[in-house]
């Protein structure tokens, strides 16, 4: 930071640049005196459209790039989409920041079916997400799921070019982008449960910045911070990546958190599931008893060996 000037570290698609202008909007609401510029940085994640991410290098191909920025102090806050970072922190980095939580339910889009129960024996589904392909499957064991990557506008011109039946996508992508009309069902977290992190936009800094994080402290929310520890801590426990498919979502009520989460084996035939509710306090512990109980459940049948 240089004379009350940040600069944000964003990837370039419509929908990171969206987040990028909220924190910024966020930033700005609490400090009125600051000057914000946003820069775009190009991600791998962003050029290789036609494989799935764990054939390309898995999430930090999302992240990397905008990372290395903000080590070489060429910009001051990296914002992603949490659901695109890695679990384990880059080395001089970290991530304790979160805006709000929005919505984070999946949601079915097709031109001609209201819901995946109407979609025909065989028809052509779309993600390219192991844990919805696995999930889906269990809905409906006659559907044909294939991957599907790009951002939402390339996602949904496929599907309006009838390469697909329908497609699934987070909620709150699609609501951000004004897309919602495009929306045929939403589905409830007991048919679809999100993965970790869904919905939350995270502002990441270099380790110790002091400056930086007293500046953006306050737009922390609490509860969505500690929704994140647990969800997290899950994730690191089973040492879950992009080639694991499990769902992970905490709720917080009356200042107890509930940590829900499903685990599928590689073949996305088996689901492993745990629930377990605490003290708000106790987010960290919740999420690794979790990881534990699935890890307990599912053994070696989720992992590749």
């Amino acid at each position: 930071m240089i004379n009350n000037k940040i600069i944000i570290g964003s990837r370039g698609s419509k929908l990171a640049i969206l987040y990028a202008e909220k924190a910024k909007k966020t930033i700005l609401d609490n400090h009125t005196d600051l000057n914000i510029d946003i820069k775009i940085i190009k991600t791998s994640g962003d050029i290789h459209h036609s494989k799935s991410l764990s054939e390309i290098g898995g999430k930090g191909l999302f992240s990397k790039q905008i990372e290395e920025e903000l080590l070489d102090q060429k910009i001051d806050i990296a914002v992603h989409a949490l659901k695109d970072l890695p679990s384990d922190e880059t080395n001089g980095l970290e991530t304790k920041i979160f805006l709000k939580r929005n919505d984070p339910r999946d949601v079915f889009i097709s031109l001609n079916y209201k819901s995946i129960f109407d979609l025909k024996s065989h028809s052509i589904i779309g993600t390219s997400s192991f844990r919805r392909a696995a999930q889906l499957g269990i809905l409906r064991k006659d559907l044909n799921i294939k991957l599907i990557r790009g951002n939402i506008d390339t996602r949904i011109y496929k599907l309006e070019k009838k390469e697909f039946d329908a497609i699934v996508l987070s909620y709150a992508g699609i609501k951000i982008l004004g897309l919602e009309n495009k929306i045929s069902k939403v589905f409830s977290d007991e048919e679809m449960l999100p993965c970790v992190g869904q919905g939350v936009i995270a502002l990441q800094t270099r380790k110790n910045d002091q400056d930086i994080l007293d500046l953006i402290s306050k737009v922390n929310d609490l509860n969505t911070f500690n929704c994140v520890i647990a969800e997290r801590e899950m994730l690191k426990t089973i040492e879950g990546d992009c080639d694991t498919a499990v769902g992970g979502l905490a709720t917080i009520n009356n200042n107890l958190i509930t940590l829900k989460s499903e685990l599928f084996s590689l073949d996305g035939k088996q689901k492993f599931f745990a629930k377990i509710s605490g003290e708000l306090n106790k987010a960290r512990e919740i999420g690794i008893k979790i990881g534990k109980e699935l890890i307990a459940q599912a053994g070696n049948t989720y992992k590749k060996k």
